[in-house]
């Protein structure tokens, strides 16, 4: 266990989730990680989640998984008991990744909303398609 312990609910198919992985190595840490799909958080779990990063369930649903417009949850009639029980039968609609510091809870898209939680970068990272996210001296490049 490290003094900066993190959290990730993680989808190791989803380009930004292990982008955002890599971030969180690249400041020095070994996260717990959670394959949310393999192991879902429970309702009690993603409630505190939701509380801590300030977005209530629907923030925290992926639109663009199937079950989303199968399911109508699109539907503002649609209550938050509904979407607790969608979830859990399909832990896909989770959005991801998200990520719990001593600093914060937050839904990491983009990729770099991470640096926000996590102590100071320890050197340079490029993301998968190769973009430069931080510099040699561990600080965010902005993108263009």
């Amino acid at each position: 266990m490290t003094a900066f312990d993190v959290i990730i609910y993680h989808n190791p198919a989803c380009g930004t989730s292990r982008n955002v992985l890599g971030l969180i190595r690249n400041a020095g840490i070994e996260p717990h990680v959670v394959e949310y799909l393999k192991t879902p958080p429970t309702r009690a779990l993603l409630e505190i989640l939701c509380a801590r990063s300030g977005l209530n369930i629907r923030d925290i649903l992926r639109k663009k998984a199937p079950p989303y417009a199968e399911l109508g949850l699109d539907n503002p009639a649609v209550s938050d008991d509904d979407i607790f029980a969608a979830i859990a039968k399909h832990p896909v609609l989770i959005e991801r990744p998200i990520v719990v510091s001593p600093k914060g809870v937050r839904l990491c898209r983009p990729a770099d909303k991470v640096l926000e939680i996590l102590p100071p970068q320890r050197g340079e990272f490029f993301d998968e398609s190769g973009e430069r996210k931080v510099d040699e001296k561990g600080r965010p490049v902005a993108s263009a």
